[in-house]
This record gives structure tokens, sequence and C-alpha cells, in this order.
């Protein structure tokens, strides 16, 4: 079976390279929306579990060309759908178009469900459709007039942990937090503080990566509930991951953060609970200018601070987004041989902050276009 591990802009080449590292066969990374990849359905839920910055895991049922809305119904009706649908599944559809003769989202979206209620009525000499058992969410993707259609495997996108009940001021998704951490080039046995650390997310991300914790752990997905899939397999795929982190929680953890304002550290404790991690994390209300090495963080020769500052477009606060900025070359500059790295919008921040950045990378917080500055 085919697989697409969708990703955000600028995440796809990490989610071909965590898929490789997996041992999945026949990964591609795609010019735009992840990478794909080939395996059965304990593949697919390895990938769901584990992989930290996906969106979705979605089984390709057909690609195919379609200019005209005939040919659109004509190509998902061809589909055997009843392989992977039982008689009582749900089947929603959700459609995007791009650049294709066919451009209406709902028009795609009647024309696709009319076409596999067709089919499905040949398969099981029914009229009718209840839709009350398990759910198997149907994509159909329209670029350049070629249709992929695919099946969600996850459920809720893949940035739903389950640790994070409560948000903040602007919170950060936690694909992306566990992205920030990843291309930083922190070590797990390197510290690692994040100074601005709100309710917390990329501090635990990087807790995840460095006690082995699969990011889906303690979640359900949507393929869990299929009737064709292996139910046992996918029960010992999971206590393997829950065995993973048994182990990897004994490791030693330098991981911590602070923040000035009082209530998103009440927030950030809690997640860091929630996540399995209390007394783990360090978490301290503080202002980052009064943060020194030896009182506040270990005489280590090399550490990695990462911050998520206030970038002025976000909160509205420009002025303010250049101070934080200032703050954070200040604080580099206090602890020597340690590497910053910090995600704005603010296009002057290096100006702010006193000098160029070593490495750049390109990411979507939401739809407002970011860089992640990495100042050795």
């Amino acid at each position: 079976m085919e697989w697409i591990a969708s990703a955000a802009f600028g995440m796809e080449g990490m989610t071909g390279r965590d898929l490789k590292h997996m041992g999945m066969k026949n990964v591609r990374v795609m010019d735009v929306g992840g990478a794909s990849f080939e395996g059965n359905f304990e593949d697919a839920f390895r990938a769901n579990l584990w992989l930290r910055t996906c969106d979705r895991i979605m089984l390709v049922m057909a690609r195919f060309e379609a200019r005209s809305y005939e040919e659109l119904f004509q190509g998902v009706k061809a589909v055997d759908w009843q392989k992977l649908l039982p008689a009582d599944a749900a089947f929603p559809i959700r459609a995007r178009c791009v650049k294709s003769q066919l451009m209406s989202p709902s028009d795609v979206q009647k024309i696709a469900k009319r076409a596999m209620v067709e089919k499905l009525k040949t398969t099981y000499g029914a009229d009718w459709f209840s839709e009350t058992g398990a759910v198997f969410q149907v994509d159909i993707s329209i670029r350049n007039d070629m249709v992929t259609v695919a099946v969600d495997a996850s459920g809720e996108p893949l940035s739903k942990r389950g640790y994070r009940t409560w948000n903040g001021e602007a919170p950060l998704r936690e694909t992306l937090a566990a992205a920030l951490v990843l291309q930083s080039g922190w070590h797990p046995w390197q510290p690692l503080h994040d100074p601005c650390c709100g309710t917390g997310t990329v501090l635990i991300e990087a807790a995840f990566i460095a006690l082995n914790r699969a990011p889906g752990l303690t979640r359900k997905f949507a393929m869990e509930a299929w009737p064709c899939v292996p139910h046992a397999a996918l029960d010992a795929i999971r206590a393997e991951a829950r065995k993973k982190f048994e182990e990897g929680s004994r490791r030693p953890l330098a991981v911590s953060g602070s923040d000035i304002n009082p209530e998103a550290i009440e927030l950030a404790t809690r997640h860091v609970k929630q996540a399995g991690l209390a007394g783990r994390i360090a978490l301290s209300v503080k202002d980052m200018r009064a943060l020194n090495p030896g009182d506040d963080l270990p005489l280590e020769p090399t550490g990695v601070f990462v911050a998520n500052p206030p970038y002025g477009e976000r909160l509205d606060n420009q002025r303010a987004a250049h101070a934080v900025a200032k703050q954070l070359g200040e604080l580099q500059r206090r602890f020597r041989g340690w590497k910053l790295c910090a995600f704005s919008a603010d296009t002057l921040f290096e100006q702010a902050y006193g000098r160029r950045a070593t490495r750049r990378r390109r990411y979507y917080n939401g739809r407002i276009e970011c860089e992640y500055r990495i100042f050795e």
C-alpha cells in the first residue's frame, strides 16, 4: 500500500528523513505536502505513532487525471472501496483544489460521494448506507488536474499529542515545535533552555526526543477503529513504544524553561505533568535579562537556547518584539559557547539582536511566514 505522510511547508524533508530512519520502503519526499512511502497497516501505525513533524498519515486509494466532473466520478467509482470500507462505514469527504479545471471543493465532495455510494451499492446490494460504523475520512486533492484519492488514517492531526489542553497567547503547534528542536542541532546530552517558554511546547517536544518517547504514545488514531487492520499487532507496536519510553526515562535530562509571565509557567507546569514528565523539566518565572551562567543554568561549555519570542505581527507590538530580540542577543553574549535559535516573523529581528544569523530556515506559524534563525 502507498501512504502519504503529509507535512507543512519546510518540514517535508524532515518527515522523509524520519521515514527512512524507520526503515520504510520507497520513501519519496514530495515537492509539496510531505513524503510518500510504501508499507502495510503496521507501518502506517508506526508512522502515526513516531513521526514528530508530520500532520497526517493518508492511505492512497487512487491517482488519476480529471478535467471534468464525469472523469472525477468515474475515477472515484473505479476504486475498490469494498476492500477497505465495511457496509456500515462512515465516509465523509473533504476536498482541496489547486490550479485545476475543477475548482469547487463542494462540487468535488458531492460528485465523489455519489461515486462512492454507487460503487458500494453494487458491492453490498444496499440502496442506503447508515454510516454508523468506523470513520474513513476520504480526502480528494486535485492539483494541476491530477486527482489523489486518499483515506485519513490519523483522525485528529498528529500535532494533537494529547498533553496540551490549555493554550496561552499565540500557541506554537507541536509539530512545529519539534521541528525547531530538531533543526537547532541540539544533542540530548546538552542543556536546552527556552527563555520565552510560554506554555512549554518546545520543552516537552525536546524531552520527548531525548527520552525516546513516541509523540503519539497516549492518543488514538482513526485507523485503530478500522475492522480490516490487525489490532493485536497494533497493540504490540504501542506496547513496544511504551517500553522504549520507560527505558528512555532513565536517561539524564537537562531541559528547562523560563518566562516572565506567571500564568504561562502555570500552564506549562500543567502540560509537563500531562505529558508524563513531571519533575523532569525545570520551570521558573524569570525575566531573561536576569538569567546568568552558573546561577540559573549549568556552566556547560556548550548549550542551546530555543526561543519563540513575541514578534510584533502576531502580538501587535513591534517595539516590544524588538526589545525582546535585543535581550536575546544580550543573553547569548552572557552565555559564551551557547547557541541561540529564535523563531520569529520580525523582519528586523537580526538588527535588534545585534548580529546576522549563521543559518536560517523558513516555516509558517499558522498563516504567518516566519524565519528560524540560528546564531552559532
